[in-house]
């Protein structure tokens, strides 16, 4: 589904992604781990057109995207939540969530949707009209989830859904994913600091320190002391 061959990222002149290469196949679940400020969420960019790679290419259903802008990218069905969740606080939760559907490829799936979003995260059909910028943390990520869900993606990349999120919180959010891939088939690409639980649903874990690729692994090969020694 999604390849990624030899790309280069920089940031002004630092270069942060160094010929970085992986795969993610239809309907997986991959777990990517790494230590702050070795570019998981500058990968991402590269791989959802915030950002373009200097060199490199990146292909999606065979069809090569690495210079498409953000927009025409996710119209293809690649939907990116950042971690800093970037909803429109003075707008409600229904009006967050319609925004999502904007582009051609999500407007006859809107009421399904809608459906499968309030299924998947009921606190949001109790909040629907309210203000995002009344939300807690917890609804606040459900909600940047859901918008994405919303563009009608098949694949979803996650940028740290358990950050500043408490324990009951952070396991409705997983569940939520861990559903969102069964019941839809939606390809997940998740980036964590947290390792349990994306390791837990995980098919394959991709390792990156300074820019590259570690290791890549099926996430039953990986134990935990592997990945936080890596870390360190």
């Amino acid at each position: 589904m999604l390849k990624v061959d030899a790309i280069n990222g920089y940031y002004a002149d630092l270069h942060v992604i160094k010929d970085l290469s992986l795969r993610i196949e239809k309907r997986e679940v991959v777990a990517l781990f790494g230590p702050n400020g070795h570019g998981k969420s500058t990968l991402l960019k590269l791989l959802c057109g915030l950002q373009h790679p200097r060199s490199g290419s990146v292909y999606f259903n065979s069809e090569e995207i690495t210079a498409y802008p953000a927009h025409k990218i996710v119209e293809l069905g690649i939907a990116y939540i950042p971690e800093e969740r970037n909803l429109f606080g003075d707008m409600t939760v229904m009006e967050n969530l319609n925004l999502g559907a904007y582009n051609k490829r999500a407007h006859g799936s809107i009421s399904q949707n809608l459906e499968f979003v309030f299924e998947v995260f009921p606190r949001l059909l109790e909040r629907k009209n309210q203000l995002t910028s009344t939300l807690s943390g917890g609804e606040s990520r459900m909600v940047a989830v859901a918008r994405g869900l919303m563009s009608e993606p098949s694949l979803l990349m996650v940028d740290e859904p358990s950050i500043g999120l408490s324990p009951s919180l952070r396991n409705s959010v997983f569940e939520a994913l861990a559903k969102i891939n069964r019941e839809k088939g939606i390809t997940l690409l998740i980036v964590e600091q947290e390792i349990r639980d994306a390791l837990s649903m995980a098919n394959r874990v991709y390792m990156i320190k300074k820019g590259q690729i570690l290791f890549e692994k099926p996430a039953a090969e990986v134990d935990i002391d592997e990945i936080e020694k890596a870390y360190f």
